[in-house]
C-alpha cells in the first residue's frame, strides 16, 4: 500500500464564508447528499452564547475541586450544570501572557463558524475582567489519551474496531477543516489528549486555540511561529515555521501510531531508543512482515490485514517529504474501509459466538498469545 491513487475522490458538501464571516452551507452540484455522520447535534449556524462569570461560577459550584476534570497548559476544565440543566465542560484559561487571550479569541471565532459532528461544540464563552472561559458540550468518556495509556487495573482496553472507529472520526473532523472550510483551517494541535469521546466512543476534535487559516491562492504555506506539542509536530514545520495542511497529516500519523501501538508519542519512562514513538517505529516500518510486532500488547485479538494496512497509512502520513504525504480525504476513505472490515469481522465472530483461535491466523485474525 504505497499510494491512494486507486481511490476516487468523493463528492462532498462545502462550507463557504461570506465577507461578514457568517457560515453558508453549499452542497456540491447535483449531489443531494448530506454531510457524512450528520446528526441532530450538527449545530451549523448556531451562535455561541455569552455567559456571565456568575452563571459559570454557579454551574461549577464556584469551581470547586470536585468538579475539576482536567488540567493543562491552557488552564483547568470543570464539569458544570447550567441553569437549564445542560451538563457542560467549562474551560478556564490561564491568561499568563498575551497568548492566552489570543488563543481564547481564536477558539471562539473558529468554533462559532465551524460546525461538524466530529468537532466539539462550543456552547458559549465568558469574558469578564481578566477571566476567559469557554463552555463546551460535555464529553463523558474524556480524551483518547485516557483510554490508551496508563490504564487503571479494572479499565478495559480499547478494541481494535473501536480504535479504527476513533481514527475515522478524527479523520472526518480533520477533513472538514482541510477540505470544506474556505479558507482551509490548519488544526496545528492534533494529539490524543485533544480527541474527546462520548459514551459510544464517537470522537470529536477539541481545543482550537492554535488553529490557523491555511494558504490560499498561489501560496503553498503559512509562515508562523512554531507552536504545538513535542512528538506530534511535523519536522519541516518545527525547523522552518512553514505551516501547511500536510503538517496536520504528520500529527495524524503519530496519533494513528498511538492507536496501533498503545505507546505515547513521547515517553521518557521507556529506555533510550524507545522514548520517541516515531523513531522507535522506523525499525518496524522498513519491513511489512514486522508490522504486526507493533501491535499494542493489550489488543487480545485483531485483524492482521487491517492492522498492516493501518500501519502502512501511518507510515505514509509520517513521510519526511510533506508533499508525499496523502491528503486527509484519501486517508479518511482508506480508514473507513478498514473500520468497516474490522467491524464486520467483529459482528461475524459475535454472531457465531466464538473468538478467533490460532487456526484463524491464515484467515486474517490473530490472537495476542499467538504472536
Amino acid at each position: 500500500m504505497s499510494c491512494f491513487s486507486c481511490i476516487s475522490p468523493k463528492n462532498k458538501d462545502v462550507v463557504k464564508y461570506d465577507d461578514d464571516m457568517s457560515p453558508k452551507s453549499l452542497e456540491s452540484p447535483g449531489s443531494g447528499r448530506k454531510e457524512k455522520g450528520s446528526e441532530s447535534n450538527h449545530m451549523k449556524g448556531d451562535v455561541a452564547k455569552s455567559f456571565t462569570f456568575k452563571e459559570l461560577a454557579m454551574a461549577t459550584k464556584n469551581f470547586r475541586e470536585a468538579n475539576l476534570i482536567g488540567e493543562g497548559g491552557f488552564g483547568s476544565v470543570y464539569k458544570g450544570s447550567l441553569e437549564s440543566g445542560l451538563v457542560v465542560a467549562i474551560k478556564q484559561l490561564n491568561l499568563e501572557g498575551l497568548q492566552g487571550n489570543q488563543e481564547f479569541m481564536v477558539e471562539v471565532l473558529m468554533l462559532s463558524l465551524l460546525h461538524h459532528p466530529n468537532l466539539v461544540n462550543l456552547i458559549g464563552y465568558c469574558s469578564y475582567g481578566e477571566q476567559r472561559l469557554l463552555v463546551y458540550e460535555f464529553m463523558p468518556m474524556g480524551s483518547l489519551e485516557n483510554h490508551l495509556f496508563d490504564l487503571e487495573p479494572d479499565q478495559k482496553p480499547l478494541s481494535w474496531s473501536t480504535r479504527l472507529k476513533i481514527a475515522v472520526d478524527a479523520a472526518r473532523g480533520l477533513e472538514y477543516l482541510h477540505c470544506k472550510a474556505n479558507p482551509p483551517v490548519i488544526y496545528r494541535d492534533l494529539k490524543s489528549s485533544n480527541i474527546l469521546l462520548d459514551n459510544d466512543f464517537n470522537a470529536k476534535l477539541s481545543d482550537f486555540g492554535l488553529a490557523k487559516l491555511g494558504p490560499v491562492g498561489d501560496k503553498t504555506h503559512v509562515s508562523t511561529r512554531v507552536v504545538g506539542t513535542y512528538g506530534y509536530c511535523a519536522p519541516e514545520y518545527a525547523m522552518s515555521g512553514k505551516l501547511t495542511l500536510k503538517s496536520d497529516i504528520y500529527s495524524f500519523g503519530v496519533v494513528l501510531l498511538e492507536l496501533i501501538t498503545g505507546r505515547k508519542a513521547i515517553d521518557f519512562t521507556r529506555k533510550p531508543g524507545e522514548q520517541n514513538l516515531v523513531v522507535w517505529s522506523r525499525t518496524f516500518l522498513r519491513d511489512r512482515s514486522n508490522f504486526v510486532k507493533m501491535a499494542d500488547p493489550l489488543l487480545r485479538r485483531f485483524s492482521v490485514k487491517t492492522l498492516n494496512q493501518a500501519v502502512a497509512i501511518a507510515s505514509m502520513c509520517l513521510h519526511e517529504d510533506p508533499s508525499l504525504r496523502p491528503a486527509i480525504s484519501d486517508i479518511d476513505e482508506a480508514l473507513e474501509y478498514l473500520s468497516s472490515h474490522a467491524e464486520n469481522s467483529r459482528k461475524e465472530n459475535s454472531r457465531k459466538g466464538r473468538s478467533p483461535s490460532s487456526s484463524d491466523v491464515n484467515a486474517d485474525c490473530m490472537r495476542r498469545q499467538d504472536l
